[in-house]
């Protein structure tokens, strides 16, 4: 039996199922591709910002530049940047924007996800709800009319429906859920990265505005 079948089989009830799978499959396609190490946080941009701002503040075309590298770009370069715009601000701005900055990546790192968590808990419900509707079906085969042993294709539509969408609904939720978790567990990875290399970028900015001037 192809699939086609199996979803006619299992009646009405499956296709919000099966625009749930295909909502599914596009949530974790999109995540995998924007939570890409080089996307997120290229491993040596860290030490090669820390490098290239030794001795001074890179101008803003270099800032620029790096805030369209990553999401750990962006984050770095908005400490950059409140220094070339106001070389005397002080630490609590400096660190405020950096966190402000911080905090739009985060959001935009953990999009979507809980809409994969919604898909994950809600596919079962929506299984069982399938699984009702075949039990409704399958008792109102065995109405007064029907016989004594009832109608066969009406009983075999019945249980075709309730067991399929049971079926599809662990289906969709089972590997929605191992997805989220694990683009949760990725999420806050990053999370922590990022996090870890802006105080490390302070730390380097406070040190460089105490440096004499030439």
């Amino acid at each position: 039996m192809n699939l086609f079948a199996v979803v006619q089989a299992a009646g009405w009830p499956v296709w919000p199922l099966v625009a749930c799978s295909v909502w599914a499959v596009a949530l974790i396609i999109d995540r995998f591709l924007c939570l890409r190490p080089a996307k997120v946080a290229p491993a040596s941009l860290l030490n090669e910002v820390l490098s290239f701002a030794r001795t001074s503040v890179p101008s803003p075309d270099v800032v620029t530049q790096l805030e369209r590298n990553s999401a750990l770009g962006e984050v770095l370069a908005s400490g950059l940047r409140t220094l070339n715009a106001d070389p005397k601000c002080s630490e609590d701005e400096l660190r405020s924007r950096v966190e402000s900055t911080g905090r739009i990546v985060a959001h935009r790192l953990e999009r979507n996800l809980t809409a994969l968590a919604t898909i994950a808990s809600a596919a079962p419900l929506m299984g069982l709800f399938g699984t009702v509707v075949g039990m409704i079906e399958l008792f109102g085969s065995q109405g007064p009319g029907a016989g004594v042993g009832g109608n066969p294709a009406q009983l075999a539509h019945g249980i075709s429906v309730a067991l399929y969408n049971t079926a599809f609904g662990l289906l969709i939720a089972i590997p929605s859920l191992i997805f989220w978790r694990y683009f949760r567990a990725r999420v806050d990875a990053y999370l922590l990265t990022l996090e870890v290399s802006a105080e490390r970028l302070l730390h380097h900015l406070n040190a460089l505005r105490q440096l004499p001037r030439r």
